[in-house]
């Protein structure tokens, strides 16, 4: 309601100051000075109040400022007494309900001398035409024209909108896209199924976010043209995002991510770790930190926890704060049962802290007597490292040879022509080696020796050609190619990632030392030179009995103890292998009894538990511990076997020749687990041991992939994130990046 006030009562003319109104159609006037009713609306109960008209500021606001004229004067109407009661000034209330509802319509009212604009949205999609003298409203959709009157309703015109086919189909894409469900095929379990399917922006952001940092996009290329006409070629509702947005959910992705695998990780007993360090294009230093662990399938797991910038300079404390932080972090500090690092001085520094740190707090597992694991790809790249530096002499033609033809286009083109000649398989193309990755130096030996035959026809058309290699360096070249191909082969084997590679570990290492020990009878003086340098390394390192080695292989039914007492005799001094078997079987019992331990104090907390809360059942009660007594000490009763010694007393398993190279210890001992309650735990944490850095040294090819030099301003917090989430996301859903990190990260000491 609006109060207006009178100042004059007279001839013909009411000045009016509202506080707000913008249009009248209806006026109920309150103490009207002509009536006796008290309340009286334009027309109705006094004639003389015919016709009112409202002049009107244009754009009004609070407090407009409005003269309304009173036409045909109420005196005439009026008997004199209450012409002389008439008062000098009124007070008169507007009635705003009716003006608000007119307003909401959108119809102007037709006492306004000036036209304003209408506010109906409907007037957003009509236009007022004149058709034959007759206005008509025009919708701007199907050009249908509907009946329209000045200062009349609109409702027809918004039902109309409603039912207009032409304006649903511009409305696909938005929000109010058609009411019309969609039907998509949903496959389950194999069979096809219709579903309805509703555009839902919140998960395609989700997947977006999946693809890009999976496949370790660009956060650019979620801007680029085509991209946006492609989704929106798969769906047109698709709402192109900037990369800043693209980025902010990858970050909350990461951190939801984060947290369920912190849940996940809450229920794993042991977990071993792997770390390595690395250095990007912009000079910033990278560590890390893989967990490998057994989930309740018994499948073999491993997760990048960190990929965080270390301070220079990497110091053995430095690393081993960063690594604490690391586990504080993910809640995982009192799981950890061994690390695997490589043979770096600053490396044996760390582990020397942290096992001081969890010796305090009564947390390091297996007494400490495998918690350091040395990365066996390193020591073997070391290895044969220092056997090739004493034979470069052997190789140097076939290495300049395929220098000089590298070197030119027109050189190889004449040199392929050959090969095509001579049909000889083109997959093989000559690769130069670079001098500190020993593989690359077995790849180009390899191609080299298979295009041996090439090499002289193309000396007969290339007169430069000086370096060509004589009879005896091909059989040089052939001996270190046989001997190489022996360690590519080990060493894919102990880069294996998705299948345990501790149980493996012994009798590879045992086929090195057989041909170290075949090599050194040789006569000729570059196998001796390069067999003694070998046998060097490999007697620094596995002089000493690598405990995680042999008893990964005692674990394995396939080899148990036979392995270790064949094998020991033939790596090992005469004088000082027996001493070494008995080390493995003593460490052996010290780690059963160690479960067992653990098993009996959780049965007897549990017997405990259900004794106090139901004291009424102790007569049956004691019965149960007396079984429970039984089970857990029946493998110290004298006279009574223990697991081990009923494991290794079987015999070993003979897998068919198909199934023996694709035989997967973790099944069996699954499969066994009733049979062997204590033993089989602890094979599933022995054989989740990782024996190389690989799986923490993979993802630096992704770092370099990552840190490219378009993408360098990243900072370390995302590039932890989309390292991370990335390698979480590729082992859910089983991605594999193509990559040569298996053979690349081996070359590097």
């Amino acid at each position: 309601m609006a109060i207006c006030n009178t100042d004059t009562v007279g001839d013909s003319e009411l000045v009016f100051i509202a506080a707000k109104f913008t249009s009248l159609k209806k006026l109920c006037i309150k103490n009207c000075p002509i009536s006796d009713t008290g309340v009286k609306s334009v027309g109705e109960g006094c004639p003389s109040l015919v016709k009112l008209k409202v002049k009107r500021c244009r754009g009004v606001t609070k407090a407009s400022v409005c003269t309304a004229f009173l036409h045909n004067s109420c005196d005439a109407q009026l008997s004199p007494s209450r012409e002389m009661s008439r008062p000098t000034k009124a007070n008169i209330v507007i009635d705003m309900e009716d003006v608000d509802k007119d307003d909401e319509m959108g119809i102007d009212a037709t006492e306004a001398k000036t036209s304003r604009k209408k506010r109906s949205v409907v007037w957003k999609e009509f236009e007022i035409i004149t058709n034959s003298g007759d206005m008509k409203a025009r919708c701007n959709h199907c050009k249908h024209n509907l009946a329209y009157k000045k200062g009349g309703a609109t409702t027809h015109l918004k039902r109309h909108l409603k039912l207009c086919t032409p304006r649903k189909a511009t409305l696909v894409g938005k929000d109010k896209g058609p009411k019309q469900s969609l039907l998509s095929f949903d496959v389950t379990e194999g069979d096809e199924m219709l579903s309805i399917f509703k555009y839902d922006k919140g998960k395609v952001r989700e997947e977006l976010v999946k693809m890009f940092v999976v496949h370790e996009y660009p956060f650019r290329m979620v801007e680029h043209e085509f991209f946006t006409k492609f989704c929106r070629s798969l769906n047109p509702k698709y709402e192109p995002i900037k990369r800043q947005t693209l980025k902010l959910d990858c970050m909350k992705m990461y951190i939801s991510e984060k947290e369920s695998l912190k849940l996940a990780l809450a229920g794993i007993n042991k977990i071993s770790l792997t770390s390595d360090l690395w250095t990007s294009n912009q000079s910033i230093g990278y560590m890390c930190l893989t967990g490998h662990f057994m989930d309740s399938e018994w499948k073999l797991q491993k997760r990048i926890l960190n990929f965080c910038p270390l301070e220079p300079p990497h110091t053995g404390l430095a690393i081993a704060d960063s690594i604490s932080e690391c586990l504080i972090d993910w809640g995982i500090e009192d799981k950890i049962s061994t690390i695997t690092l490589d043979n770096a001085s600053s490396n044996d520094l760390a582990v020397r802290a942290l096992k001081e740190n969890f010796e305090a707090k009564e947390k390091l597992h297996f007494g400490g007597k495998i918690f350091l694991v040395r990365c066996c790809a390193h020591i073997l790249n070391l290895m044969v490292q220092d056997g090739l530096t004493e034979i470069r002499d052997v190789i140097e033609n076939i290495r300049e040879s395929v220098k000089y033809l590298k070197l030119s286009p027109s050189r190889l083109y004449k040199f392929n022509e050959i090969v095509k000649s001579l049909k000889l398989s083109t997959s093989k193309r000559l690769i130069l080696d670079v001098p500190t990755r020993w593989n690359s130096t077995y790849a180009m030996l390899e191609c080299a020796l298979e295009n041996k035959s090439v090499f002289s026809r193309y000396k007969e058309r290339d007169y430069n050609y000086k370096w060509l290699p004589s009879d005896e360096d091909w059989k040089r070249a052939a001996e270190v190619s046989k001997f190489l191909e022996v360690i590519n082969d080990v060493t894919k084997v102990f880069s294996g990632r998705k299948y345990p590679t501790s149980n493996l570990f012994l009798r590879q290492i045992w086929k090195v030392r057989k041909m170290l020990n075949d090599m050194s009878t040789d006569n000729r003086d570059f196998v001796k030179r390069m067999t003694l340098k070998m046998k060097e390394k490999f007697d620094k390192y596995w002089g000493e009995c690598n405990l995680v080695m042999a008893i990964g292989a005692v674990l394995d039914p396939r080899y148990k103890m036979k392995l270790i007492l064949y094998s020991f005799p033939k790596i090992y001094p005469a004088d000082d292998f027996q001493r070494h078997i008995d080390d493995v079987r003593e460490s052996l019992e010290f780690l059963y009894k160690e479960y067992l331990s653990v098993d009996s104090q959780i049965n007897s907390s549990m017997s405990s538990a259900t004794y106090d809360s139901n004291p009424s059942q102790a007569k049956k009660q004691k019965t149960d511990d007396f079984d429970e007594w039984v089970i857990t000490n029946s493998d110290i009763i004298p006279g009574n076997k223990s697991e081990i010694d009923m494991y290794l007393d079987e015999g070993v398993y003979k897998p068919g020749n198909e199934e023996y190279e694709d035989f997967d210890a973790l099944n069996w001992w699954k499969a066994n687990s009733l049979k062997f309650r204590h033993l089989s735990k602890m094979a599933r944490d022995i054989l989740s041991i990782p024996i190389t850095t690989v799986a923490s040294e993979s993802a630096f090819s992704a770092g370099g992939r990552v840190l490219d030099q378009y993408r360098s301003s990243l900072k370390p917090e995302t590039v932890q994130a989309l390292i991370c989430m990335g390698d979480w996301l590729r082992q859910d859903f089983g991605v594999e990046l193509a990559s040569n990190v298996e053979n690349e990260c081996m070359q590097e000491g």
